[in-house]
């Protein structure tokens, strides 16, 4: 068996990077919360294009109904921390990683533990786990950690990204911890997708349960969403390159071959977002 060697690793990514952009990846540390449908690609897409420190959490295992989505769901993982299950997977990719894991999870105690050295900070938390956000973001915004979100939204993604200098995931999302959890969900699909494109082909609603977490999600939605936050994650860690700070994001969606640019000042006070709002309050009514 031949040695890992980096730079022959990644030699494919040169052109579209510099051998100095390849060799500064090296050094930039990323958090990824949740290594779900969303966050086990998120980790797996940085790998392969030469990130090597990671801080990944997941209190969760792998099991039969994760293998629609979940790059690290298989039958040989049934069963196993998805942390140390995406530890192993990348370790065989990259044996130079280092990779932290938080098998019990992110909360209020370990907060700074988990953002400890961090240059960004990847969503890769459920769709609807809406409170475990709050604290980690607002945490992260303290450190001035920017931080990227990409849900994936059916056949497509809409993405987000964050920074000190823009609009911060608090103001733009106004969603506080006194609030209940569909109404946490409403802000958070309102802020995220703006335009709702995804909810057109929803053909089956007596399937989904926002209360029991029971919600649809594709593998081709969420290789949209990693394609879409690695490419931003790339712009960030690069410093070049159009990143589109909140209140901008852009929403794409393949089933209906549509793109969508979106600018929200204001985020959900929006007189838009109230209007979105309403709309995905109407829906959820008619699938609860």
């Amino acid at each position: 068996m031949s040695n890992f060697e980096y730079l022959k690793a990644f030699s494919r990514n040169l052109g579209f990077l510099t051998r100095e952009e390849q060799s500064r990846i090296k050094n930039i540390k990323v958090a990824i919360p949740g290594m779900g449908g969303v966050g086990g690609h998120h980790l797996h897409t940085l790998l392969r294009m030469g990130f090597e420190n990671f801080n990944i959490a997941d209190f969760d295992e792998f099991e039969v109904h994760n293998f629609n989505r979940q790059i690290g769901a298989k039958m040989s993982t049934i069963g196993q921390e998805k942390t140390q299950a995406m530890k192993d997977l990348a370790l065989d990719i990259n044996p130079e990683s280092k990779i932290n894991i938080f098998s019990s999870g992110v909360d209020e105690t370990n907060y700074d533990e988990f953002l400890d050295g961090v240059d960004m900070l990847l969503d890769g938390l459920d769709i609807y786990a809406i409170k475990p956000r709050l604290g980690l973001f607002k945490r992260a915004q303290e450190k001035n950690i920017p931080i990227v979100t990409a849900a994936p939204l059916g056949m497509g993604t809409s993405v987000l990204a964050f920074n000190h200098e823009h609009m911060s995931f608090s103001d733009y999302f106004q969603i506080s911890d006194d609030m209940d959890h569909i109404e946490m969900t409403v802000r958070f699909l309102a802020g995220v997708a703006p335009s709702v494109m995804h909810g057109k082909y929803i053909i089956a609603p007596d399937e989904i349960s926002l209360s029991e977490g029971r919600v649809p999600s594709l593998h081709v939605g969420c290789l949209a969403s990693t394609s879409a936050l690695g490419s931003t994650a790339l712009k960030i860690a690069l410093g070049r390159g159009d990143v589109l700070w909140a209140p901008r994001g852009f929403h794409v969606d393949f089933y209906l071959n549509k793109y969508k640019y979106f600018w929200r000042p204001f985020g959900n006070r929006n007189p838009l977002q109230r209007l979105t709002m309403s709309i995905i309050r109407k829906k959820i009514d008619q699938i609860q």
